[in-house]
């Protein structure tokens, strides 16, 4: 065998949420791009169809389930449907977060607070309950949980500081989820990402230039990571390469956190 064979995720079936749009969708992707069909979650349905479509273009099948994962019900249900409809789940990808408010945190409502950490971690909790919780009884599967450097520093200049605090706690989820499952035949590990020109990150650098030109100019390789840098981290956690590797937090920055 190839060790490049390693890699294959050919008859493998991936769940991503906020699967249609910037890091998700490349690593949507690139998943498929490796051999492995795909169920996207997502909120917008335009998004949705265009990222299936490029999936089918890869020549994987590609189902979509519209549901905002932020809210328990609905990320509850879409992970239900998937399990019945769609199932089984061999990789979960708890993709979905954000930021979304710069406030300080002498100003931020409780209720604010509360949707950022049910957006970034309560969801991750939950899918990895249902969707890889359903991994154990066939012994075998990947979850990897998309947290963030902002997890192990504090952005300077930016409040919002259920951000950093949502994404710790993935982190450390990962690693008591990781230790649990081992066993049983399921790894579990994190990626942490550092400054990427997504959607929002691109809105902000209009918003906040020298927030973002002081956060690249602390980049030792001098620039902000594509997009497209992620999928084959993904790939590699998700395929048969990976699979003596559980619990990590694997940080892709450009090297922002060695200083």
């Amino acid at each position: 065998m190839s060790v490049l064979d390693r890699f294959r995720l050919d008859g493998k079936r991936l769940y991503i949420t906020g699967g249609t749009r910037g890091l998700g969708r490349e690593m949507a992707l690139a998943i498929a791009d490796a051999g492995a069909d795909v169920v996207l979650v997502g909120r917008d349905e335009a998004s949705l169809a265009r990222t299936a479509a490029d999936v089918r273009r890869l020549g994987r099948h590609a189902d979509t389930i519209q549901a905002d994962v932020g809210r328990t019900d609905e990320c509850q249900a879409a992970c239900r449907r998937a399990i019945d409809e769609f199932g089984p789940i061999d990789i979960l990808i708890n993709n979905v977060g954000g930021r979304r408010v710069p406030t300080p945190t002498a100003e931020l409502p409780l209720d604010t607070w509360q949707e950022i950490i049910d957006l970034n971690l309560t969801s991750t909790f939950l899918c990895t309950k249902l969707i890889g919780g359903a991994m154990l009884p066939r012994k075998q599967g990947r979850v990897i949980n998309i947290a963030s450097i902002s997890g192990m520093v504090a952005n300077r200049g930016i409040g919002g500081r259920s951000y950093e605090t949502s994404k710790a706690a993935v982190i450390q989820f990962t690693r008591a989820t990781a230790a649990d499952w081992a066993p049983l035949g399921v790894t579990v590990n994190a990626i942490c990402p550092g400054g990427f020109m997504t959607e929002p990150n691109v809105r902000w650098a209009k918003e906040h230039p020298a927030v973002i030109e002081t956060f690249k100019e602390q980049i030792p390789q001098g620039d902000f990571g594509k997009p497209e840098d992620l999928g084959p981290l993904a790939v590699y956690l998700a395929s048969d390469a990976s699979r003596y590797m559980t619990g990590a937090a694997l940080v892709i920055d450009g090297g922002y956190t060695l200083w």
